[in-house]
């Protein structure tokens, strides 16, 4: 029974989430813009803990108090955009107020609509509370404009183009997001220097703990959270840094290492692939061979022909 009382609420649909808020009912039973600076959003009425089954998009102008997403906090500052999909924890604090607009949308919306096979490609869907997208003025302006678009389409008299309209705004505004967590990528350069830096120790100390022989391979989702960060938002920041996703990187290193171990030990090739994590040696051949263009004991032999 504790186990009942203690799961998270589950909001189903925009609908629904009006009516916990005590707003009007939306204009679209799918689909729901509002502007709390406008209207008295009353937050008391939220469980402290509860899942949407729907995707939301907020512009937050300003916060009083925190919002949890997952095991982590927003950390917002003035004009901060954020994401959750369908089945994320959110969780919010007595104290949490904020300022913005929150667009809400079903994924019965988009389903049979191209955006709905294409939503899997916006990460910024699936990156944890400290990740979120921070605007500059005149994104700010782009992100407003957008959401104001679809606000007077939603007010407007449904008719045969109605839907095609909202989504092709709405896939606009997720483009435009794109663009911007890469422009925030390489302007917060000393964070992610940081955290590339904290990475390099990661894998230092993976290998030289010959981790490998008791945990397996190294996993993107164990990276990522050696460094407290998801593992999608690590592998869209190295792609845009360095031009690789994070099992690539990880990948890289692997055989990076596997070269030291060729070159400067009388170590078998399966030995080598057990110390790196791989259960069979043939996994570890192809993975180097494809890195290479050689097998490791062609390596091997450049080193030691004998």
């Amino acid at each position: 029974m504790k186990n009942k009382l203690n799961r998270p609420s589950i909001i189903s649909s925009p609908v629904e989430l009006h009516q916990l808020l005590d707003l009007p009912g939306p204009l679209h039973p799918l689909v729901s813009l509002f502007d709390n600076t406008q209207t008295i959003v009353k937050k008391g009425r939220l469980p402290k803990a509860f899942l949407f089954n729907f995707y939301t998009i907020s512009y937050k102008k300003r916060l009083k108090g925190r919002t949890g997403y997952g095991q982590h906090y927003y950390d917002f500052d003035e004009g901060t955009l954020v994401f959750t999909a369908p089945g994320q924890l959110i969780s919010t604090d007595e104290d949490t107020d904020y300022f913005g607009i929150s667009l809400l949308f079903h994924p019965d919306y988009i389903r049979n609509h191209p955006l709905g096979r294409r939503m899997k490609q916006y990460g910024f869907f699936s990156y944890e509370s400290n990740e979120a997208l921070h605007l500059s003025e005149p994104e700010q302006k782009t992100i407003l404009a957008i959401l104001g678009n679809i606000d007077e389409e939603l007010k407007r008299s449904l008719d045969d183009f109605s839907q095609d309209i909202i989504i092709s705004l709405l896939e606009a505004l997720l483009n435009y997001s794109n663009r911007f967590y890469k422009r925030q990528f390489i302007t917060r350069k000393t964070v992610n220097h940081e955290l590339l830096t904290k990475l390099e120790k990661q894998l230092d100390d993976y290998f030289l703990a010959e981790q490998g022989l008791q945990t397996g391979l190294l996993t993107v989702e164990t990276l990522a959270a050696q460094v407290h960060v998801s593992p999608r938002y690590l592998s869209d920041m190295l792609r845009t840094l360095i031009g690789q996703n994070a099992q690539q990187y990880i990948h890289q290193k692997m055989v990076e290492k596997a070269k030291e171990y060729l070159s400067g030990t009388d170590m078998t090739v399966g030995e080598i692939a057990y110390r790196l994590g791989f259960d069979y040696p043939q996994s570890f051949n192809k993975l180097f061979k494809k890195k290479t263009s050689l097998t490791p004991i062609k390596f091997k032999q450049g080193f030691h022909p004998n």
